[in-house]
């Protein structure tokens, strides 16, 4: 039932990694694993091939990577194809996850890019108003080299790779081994709209390729998967002292609220929590529902889980899990809380007839004693806990070591912004989940251990540059006052600029 296995090497004493598709176990193509040596000679081609790219117009860039939508709309059957094979995801769910968003976000980025880059005048306050003028400039940090995981392998990958690319950066992609050639398609559309071979590249394996990557010349990591190599780059890149974004797990609460839509949290909590069957980094994975309500909502939750239809072939819900090794660890998170106490209303088994399945499951009388509550499950479980109030319901959510994103379902968009502001979590949102990340405007990144850094928003792409301020001089003046030689009158300067900037409520309103 092997996803990723190795096979014997190549004649040049190469590893090769076999795939097989998670729904049927069918053989799926395989890939042939860099080496180190392999790594750095693709760094050194990106380095060498950089200066080029970042000389030329951010328009020009822009305008590549926007042509990029149309080579991935005319191509998307066959990334599509690619993300199912390796996957096992129903169509509809490669779609909406990984081309929609994609597209969106090519569009978005290359839209933003002459703006965000562009010089940018700030105006200076105080005493060094009238002698200064600040020039923030961008400059491109030369390198980045980007890991991402296989539960989004394409639109994880083209989202970062196409932001580092318009900042003038060039890019090595190391795609998971799991899902390898749905990562690459991101660089072969990029390619496709005219982006030069040395700028963006990929090399494939494991975790022993994605070290050399880390440890090659590198100016920046961005890195999308678990928290214990996640931990392991960051303190890489520290040891080296270059900048990296960690976007890792998430335990993300659902919080129901007394005045919820009972309908739609119902709804919610079944597909939020299962669709990509659970594998998503800001699912839902606990759901904490006030008493009063509670009964009527499992009740609703519990005919609709059971309405999920699992298995391989076409028009089914959940797919298979992505990864033989993910079917482990939900098995015994399920298991370990039904040994504690917890019940289960649907599903709760592993299903290896035909492929890598689990049964949509769901789950109560829930503790946070079990690992269920505790750990990142990733699988196609509706976990409900019942909370005597909105305050109970807090406390629990906080209560872990996640914080990527959490959401709260209930008709009062105040109640919302209450809660979220006692939420130790990266992001919130109102009657739904999951879609933040699809919001390019909003900051994403997660506190705790849930990561380092935003990789969406305002300064997305500004993160792949260096702002390097210019202060530039106004009067160009023989010397300043505060130069050498120092004498009587370069005190009293001093001491009356003190007295008339900083001395006053009214002096001091103008300093801000």
């Amino acid at each position: 039932m092997a996803i990723v296995q190795s096979l014997p090497s190549t004649a040049d004493g190469h590893r090769r990694l076999g795939l097989s598709n998670p729904a049927t176990r069918e053989e799926v193509g395989e890939i042939v694993v860099s080496t180190a040596d392999e790594v750095d000679e693709v760094v050194r081609r990106a380095r060498a091939a950089q200066p080029g790219w970042a000389a030329r117009p951010v328009t020009e860039r822009a305008d590549i990577i926007r042509r990029a939508v149309e080579v991935l709309i005319s191509r998307r059957d066959e990334i599509v194809a690619t993300v199912q094979s390796e996957t096992g995801k129903p169509r509809v769910e490669a779609l909406a996850i990984e081309i929609v968003p994609a597209c969106d976000f090519l569009n978005y980025w290359s839209g933003r890019a002459r703006k965000d880059l562009a010089d940018e005048r700030r105006r200076l306050h105080g005493y060094m108003a009238p002698l200064k003028k600040l020039v923030i400039n961008y400059q491109p940090l030369g390198v980045v080299g980007v890991i991402t995981p296989w539960n989004g392998p394409f639109v994880l990958s083209l989202n970062p790779v196409a932001q580092a690319l318009l900042a003038g950066n060039s890019v090595v992609l190391k795609p998971s081994e799991v899902t390898p050639h749905s990562a690459e398609w991101a660089v072969k559309i990029l390619h496709e709209a005219g982006v030069p071979e040395d700028v963006v590249q990929v090399v494939h394996g494991d975790g022993e390729t994605g070290a050399a990557l880390v440890a090659g010349e590198v100016d920046k990591i961005s890195f999308t998967g678990s928290v214990p190599t996640g931990k392991k780059i960051a303190a890489a890149c520290a040891a080296r002292l270059i900048p990296c974004t960690m976007e890792l797990g998430g335990k993300d609460a659902m919080i129901v609220c007394a005045d919820a839509d009972l309908e739609r949290a119902s709804a919610g909590a079944v597909y939020l929590s299962m669709f990509n069957t659970g594998q998503v980094c800001i699912g839902v994975e606990r759901i904490y529902v006030v008493d009063s309500i509670a009964d009527e909502f499992i009740a609703k939750v519990r005919e609709k889980a059971e309405a999920v239809t699992y298995g391989p072939g076409t028009g089914k819900d959940v797919g298979p899990l992505f990864w033989d090794r993910q079917l482990d660890i939900v098995t015994r998170h399920v298991d370990d809380a039904v040994a504690k106490g917890a019940k289960v209303l649907v599903g709760g088994k592993s299903d290896t007839a035909d492929g890598v399945f689990f049964q949509p499951t769901l789950i109560v009388d829930v503790t946070h004693d079990m690992d269920l509550m505790q750990q990142e499950t990733f699988g196609p479980v509706v976990a409900i806990m019942r909370v005597a109030d909105e305050d109970e319901a807090i406390r629990m959510a906080n209560d872990c070591e996640y914080g990527l994103s959490g959401s709260v379902f209930t008709k009062d968009p105040d109640t919302v912004v209450r809660i979220a502001k006692q939420l130790r979590t990266g992001s919130v949102v109102h009657n739904d989940a999951s879609v933040i990340y699809g919001a390019p405007e909003a900051p994403f990144g997660g506190r705790k251990d849930s990561g380092l850094g935003h990789v969406n928003g305002r300064d997305a792409l500004r993160g792949f540059t260096h702002a390097q301020p210019v202060l530039l001089d106004r009067w160009q003046l023989k010397k300043e006052n505060i130069w050498y030689p120092y004498t009587d009158k370069t005190v009293r300067t001093l001491e009356r600029m003190i007295d008339v900037a900083f001395g006053s409520a009214i002096a001091r309103k103008l300093m801000s």
